[in-house]
């Protein structure tokens, strides 16, 4: 999995200089933040629905498309999947319980 969230990130940093007119990805970033955001509101809520109809493919292509917008995310944002997975790394082990009373959640 590591491999293929390096290569679609690697494609992601690529787009950043590339023509919007050429590029979604490239749009997305010419758009800036917001669009971004709401592109990731809109692609939780798909996924949302695709898992309350218990379709499971529907709810691998919504997830990946949510994924994917929260890498551009990531990208836009000068962080990489290796940050995420770091951050999972550090929580593996921990209580969910614990780990939200040390949040202060």
């Amino acid at each position: 999995m590591s491999d293929t969230l390096d290569r679609l990130a690697a494609v992601l940093e690529q787009r950043k200089g590339a023509d919007p007119d050429s590029s979604y990805v490239a749009r997305l970033y010419h758009k800036g933040l917001d669009t971004i955001l709401k592109k990731i509101g809109e692609e939780a809520t798909e996924t949302v629905i695709a898992a309350k109809d218990g379709d499971r493919q529907k709810i691998v292509y919504e997830t990946a498309d949510l994924w994917f917008h929260c890498m551009v995310l990531l990208a836009h944002q000068g962080l990489h999947p290796a940050d995420v997975t770091a951050e999972l790394e550090r929580r593996f082990g921990l209580s969910g319980l614990e780990e939200k009373a040390a949040r202060g959640d």
